[in-house]
């Protein structure tokens, strides 16, 4: 009895799914899923075959190396002054004129005796040298004594630029005679090395040498001027673009993005040589200039990517 009812109980569970079950035509069929690689917009560029040099920046400050003094040659009051801040005198323009109590009692005393001398009494202070009036210490009416300093002139002809170079970078001058100058204004200047300075800053350890430039432009003292020290130069070398050039968190191992064809980039590792500011040597392996690497775009691809070219 209990066999039956099981054997009726199977039957109608059995009918039940059959029942269920959709029938063909309305059946969903299957999808196909549809893989896309995914594609990295990049640009690229090429390797230069050119000469590079690994350079340091450092300061240069412009000065005048020798100035002129304008003294009083004697007691008494200023009665015209011609000089002014920033004035260019040449050498033997007049200054001051300075008129003693002696020489106004004297003057009026010639005076009462003969009207047509037309006696002054006035000494005339005249420029030692040519260049800018950078320092005035009186004006008309003061009383000066004798030998007290009255104004001061830089000398144009004395106009250099003074490199502070740290002393370990002495060795480098040898090929670094001809120098330029970049000025704040982006003016370019061309300089040559004279001499050095005597002595060392205690505490920076760098040592000043003097840069004569030849140039009738205008620059006032105290301008720093930006200053490429070459330290290695080569030519005929391979170099990428900086951003061309990938490394990992110790900068220990450094890598290239490298284009198999137009959709495929691969991991070559590199070693690297000279280096600059814009530039890197590629020593290993060695690379043409129709070879393409990937400039932008290729921070984090994996050792094969696919990749679409935006820009070349």
């Amino acid at each position: 009895m209990i066999v039956s009812t099981f054997k009726y109980s199977l039957i109608a569970c059995i009918c039940f799914m059959a029942a269920c079950k959709p029938s063909p035509e309305k059946a969903e069929k299957p999808t196909e899923e549809k893989s896309e690689a995914i594609s990295t917009p990049v640009t690229v560029t090429s390797p230069i075959n050119g000469n590079l040099s690994e350079t340091v920046e450092l300061n240069a400050v412009s000065a005048f190396l020798l100035k002129s003094y304008v003294k009083s040659s004697s007691n008494g009051y200023l009665q015209e002054v011609n000089a002014s801040l920033g004035k260019f005198v040449n050498k033997g323009d007049l200054l001051f004129l300075i008129k003693t109590k002696e020489s106004q009692s004297l003057g009026n005393t010639i005076s009462k005796l003969d009207t047509s001398l037309h006696f002054s009494g006035a000494i005339a202070i005249k420029s030692p040298g040519t260049g800018y009036i950078t320092q005035i210490n009186y004006r008309a009416g003061d009383y000066v004594q004798d030998g007290e300093q009255m104004a001061v002139i830089t000398d144009t002809k004395s106009f250099v630029f003074l490199l502070d170079l740290p002393y370990e970078l002495k060795p480098y001058l040898s090929i670094n005679q001809n120098l330029q100058l970049k000025l704040p204004d982006g003016t370019i200047l061309d300089g040559t090395i004279s001499n050095a300075m005597p002595t060392v800053d205690a505490v920076s350890q760098t040592q000043s040498f003097v840069i004569k430039i030849n140039s009738s432009k205008q620059i006032p003292e105290n301008l720093i001027a930006k200053v490429s020290l070459v330290k290695t130069a080569k030519s005929n070398t391979i170099s990428l673009l900086k951003t061309a050039v990938l490394s990992d968190e110790t900068q220990s191992e450094f890598w290239i993005m490298q284009l198999i064809d137009s959709v495929t980039a691969v991991k070559v590792p590199i070693k690297k040589g000279l280096e600059n500011a814009t530039s890197v040597e590629i020593l290993s392996p060695v690379l043409k200039t129709s070879d393409k690497i990937l400039l932008t775009g290729n921070y984090g691809l994996p050792d094969t990517a696919k990749v679409t070219i935006i820009q070349k």
